[in-house]
């Protein structure tokens, strides 16, 4: 009986190495991403990791908690109520080290920024440059005025003169021809389609030089420190799911964007899914080899030289303090990227 008792307790220690989902799901690592807004497809591969059992697989129990106009994520990385979170360019990451607020960037998920500018069609505006015009007003945030707005006066001789606020309302821009407003490549074009019925005129900033990185990973400096395999895991499933989300099935975490946003619609989903993969938002650049996340030092040089140049940032602010590529240039994922 005792030999009898020995065998089966061999038997289900044998059966529960071969079977370790179980085991798997009682060692997952709790970790929290906090996003910069409520839920839509500029987030869709962190959301399709999760649907998909890819942070799972990972080792990781991820909790998505969305951004909004009254939610401020950023602070609540750095204070440790989060563990990770998307930030929108690459200017808060040196802000953060101005600042003395010790959070990193440790992967760029969009290697352009979606940012745009947007003009009537049929109006004179057929290149860059041509948003100039004196005649034309251009709608610009406050926050586009103390960011890319700069680098537009000190690189391409935009004036203050042409502007009036952008309160994110499309209406003054379709009531007026002779207007450009800002918006995403993703989102602010299929708004104006819609509402405007006309096809706008579209100009992303970063095929004229605005390079930033944008959608990052920031953590805080002391857990890229002290757990780097935990960092590494939820960036390589971070990643993956970026790879499905846009070349694979996403349909598991556009349902899950809209359990987070009823607002949302798959018509725009669709949209947002085929303008990141046409403008090469996620995968261009040096991700065709690195893998997506990719950062590099030369590009961070750059941007930082630019913004400097057009007075957003201190000359003396060590922006190589604000990344880390300890945990991306892999090639994480390249074999899910299409071959043609």
């Amino acid at each position: 009986m005792r030999s009898a008792s020995v065998l089966v307790s061999l038997i289900a220690a044998m059966t529960a190495a071969l079977c370790p989902h179980p085991a798997q799901a009682q060692t997952l690592d709790k970790v929290s991403f906090g996003t910069n807004w409520v839920a839509e497809a500029e987030h869709g591969g962190f959301y399709q990791a999760l649907a998909d059992g890819t942070y799972r697989k990972y080792g990781l129990d991820v909790t998505i908690v969305p951004g909004g106009p009254q939610v401020n994520n950023r602070v609540l990385l750095a204070v440790g109520k989060l563990d990770f979170f998307m930030s929108a360019n690459t200017l808060q990451s040196f802000d953060a080290v101005e600042q003395k607020v010790p959070t990193i960037a440790i992967a760029a998920m969009f290697q352009k920024d979606p940012q745009v500018l947007i003009a009537h069609p049929d109006v004179g505006v057929e290149k860059f440059e041509d948003l100039k015009n004196k005649n034309l007003t251009l709608f610009v945030s406050k926050e586009g005025m103390a960011t890319y707005f700069q680098w537009l006066k000190a690189d391409y001789k935009f004036s203050d003169a042409n502007v009036k606020p952008y309160t994110f309302n499309a209406q003054p821009f379709l009531a007026d021809k002779m207007s450009a407003m800002q918006g995403y490549v993703t989102s602010e074009p299929f708004a104006v389609e819609k509402q405007g019925h006309f096809k706008p005129k579209v100009f992303l900033l970063a095929d004229y030089g605005f390079n930033t990185y944008s959608t990052l990973i920031e953590t805080r400096t002391a857990l890229a420190q002290d757990k780097p395999d935990l960092v590494q895991r939820f960036v390589d499933a971070s990643i993956i799911g970026w790879y499905h989300y846009l070349y694979g099935d996403n349909s598991a975490g556009n349902a899950l964007i809209k359990q987070q946003n009823p607002e949302m619609t798959d018509e725009l989903l669709a949209y947002s899914v085929g303008k990141m993969r046409e403008n090469g938002i996620v995968d261009s650049g040096d991700t065709l080899k690195l893998g997506i996340g990719a950062i590099t030092d030369a590009r961070m040089a750059s941007f930082f030289d630019k913004m400097v140049r057009a007075r957003v940032v201190k000359p003396t602010v060590d922006f190589r303090q604000s990344y880390s590529l300890r945990f991306v240039n892999k090639g994480v994922g390249l074999e899910l990227r299409p071959k043609n």
